[in-house]
């Protein structure tokens, strides 16, 4: 028998959200049911949620992710299947590397400092960065006991205790909220970075730890900051991916609506209601925000719905600027900088899209992304775009030299886009899935609950789509 014959008699499944979490998981319902009936809603002008591509004049501008992690296989999996899989850019290889702002100069992540811990000694003895105090407590971090207690830890707690004070303020916030635009003191080791967590429970010492990897030839990569040989991004940007999801769903026959504005349940049917009609389905994915599937789900579940609406979320504010690269007196290097928390300054980082991969500029231009807001300055969000491009610029002039304006501006808001794993979110998410279980029909995907990547959002959404069908027989 076909996998696809069970779903005869189901016919009618419902996808809300037309982000890559949705499309992902519509594109796998047809996948592994191609005679299903699948309805996609969505309220955006256009698919794909924060995911989107411009281009002016010859820059290719993308407004919020410029690319995705590889030591996943979901994103590059997808590709494959869509057929862009050749069309994936790794990053220039000779521009490897991030930087950190210290009182006003650009300084060099050391060689091989990945987030929380450092694979080689020599160039952390070597930083400017952090000064010989800072340098030999890091450094001690071998000598550091493991905490054996149970139970989930800040990411300042827990960089602080095995890196110390200084490591923790100069290179792991900045690094890392450069990631989740999070607070440190509230975001969560255990759903934010458990591998860290691992690593001290398994070797004691994540110094130990990356020794040992080395040891076995397991991690020879030499950038510094993120792991950038192992991002790779659409020659023709991000939205390339959005319009072969959509292309291959319109092919599938799949059936595009818009806002939903009530969500209930019957006992057997989910009735699915916007401002055109009510419609009957047997399987509902909700690949939202945490807040906006709550408000769904209010009708069907106030436990869920409350349980939902306890994960917090932050936003971001991105000005894109183009500049001649003639009015940068200092050049770019490597990918772009972060910006400590206690540097005090007006912007979270800048990442230099034009040096991370080709096409992003014409050849004598730059083009760089500069991020404002986030948990710890929400309140600039409400800045006008006149002001943003103001603080953007006035930052850039001071740590690149850049002189005069840029010939290109964008400003792009993304208000409550970012979900914060705080401490407790992996029992806060444990309880959200016990409770949705409840409805075998019903799957929640997206980035707020197991990963925040594209290829994280992805594989939610493709779960999502198994689930549903489960109870079906299409496995």
């Amino acid at each position: 028998m076909n996998q696809s014959e069970p779903c005869l008699k189901v016919a009618r499944i419902a996808v809300i959200g037309g982000g890559i979490t949705g499309l992902a998981a519509a594109h796998r319902l047809k996948e592994l049911a191609p005679q299903a009936r699948v309805a996609l809603f969505d309220a955006g002008e256009q698919l794909g949620g924060v995911l989107q591509t411009e281009r002016h004049d010859g820059y290719l501008i993308e407004l919020s992710a410029d690319n995705f992690i590889t030591n996943v296989p979901w994103g590059v999996d997808l590709c494959r299947r869509l057929g862009l899989a050749e069309q994936l850019l790794p990053t220039h290889e000779s521009e490897r590397r991030a930087f950190v702002v210290r009182q006003g100069r650009l300084l060099a992540v050391p060689l091989g400092f990945h987030l929380l811990r450092p694979s080689r000694v020599w160039p952390v003895v070597r930083s400017p960065l952090l000064s010989w105090p800072g340098k030999l407590r890091l450094l001690c971090e071998a000598f550091v006991r493991p905490q054996r207690t149970a139970g989930d830890e800040s990411l300042a707690s827990f960089a602080r205790r095995r890196l110390g004070r200084e490591a923790f303020e100069r290179l792991v916030q900045p690094l890392v909220a450069g990631i989740y635009t999070a607070d440190a003191e509230q975001l969560s080791m255990a759903a934010a970075l458990p591998r860290f967590f691992e690593m001290e429970r398994a070797h004691g010492s994540l110094l130990r730890a990356a020794w040992r990897e080395r040891a076995r030839g397991a991690d020879g990569n030499a950038s510094s900051g993120a792991r950038y040989g192992l991002f790779v991004a659409p020659r023709d940007g991000m939205s390339s991916l959005v319009a072969a999801l959509a292309g291959k769903l319109e092919h599938a026959g799949v059936e595009r609506y818009g806002t939903v504005a009530q969500l209930d349940w019957n006992g057997q049917l989910w009735s699915v209601t916007t401002d055109q009609a009510t419609r009957e389905f047997d399987a509902v994915i909700l690949a939202l925000p945490a807040h906006a599937a709550a408000g769904l789900l209010s009708s069907v579940s106030q436990e869920l719905a409350a349980e939902l609406n306890r994960i917090p979320y932050a936003g971001s504010a991105i000005v894109v600027l183009g500049y001649r690269r003639e009015q940068l007196s200092r050049g770019l290097e490597g990918f772009g900088f972060v910006v400590p928390a206690i540097e005090r300054r007006n912007i979270l980082a800048a990442s230099f899209s034009s040096s991370k991969f080709d096409g992003r500029a014409p050849a004598d231009r730059v083009l760089i992304r500069v991020f404002l807001g986030g948990a710890e300055r929400p309140d600039q969000l409400e800045l006008d775009d006149r002001t943003l491009v103001e603080l953007a610029t006035g930052e850039l002039t001071g740590l690149l030299g850049v002189q005069g304006p840029p010939e290109l501006t964008r400003v792009v808001r993304w208000p409550r886009s970012m979900p914060q794993y705080h401490i407790g979110h992996v029992e806060l998410v444990e309880r959200i899935e016990k409770l949705a279980a409840q409805w075998p029909t019903l799957a929640l995907a997206g980035n707020a609950y197991h990963g925040v990547g594209v290829p994280n959002c992805i594989h939610s959404g493709e779960q999502a789509a198994q689930r549903v069908l489960a109870p079906f027989g299409v496995r």
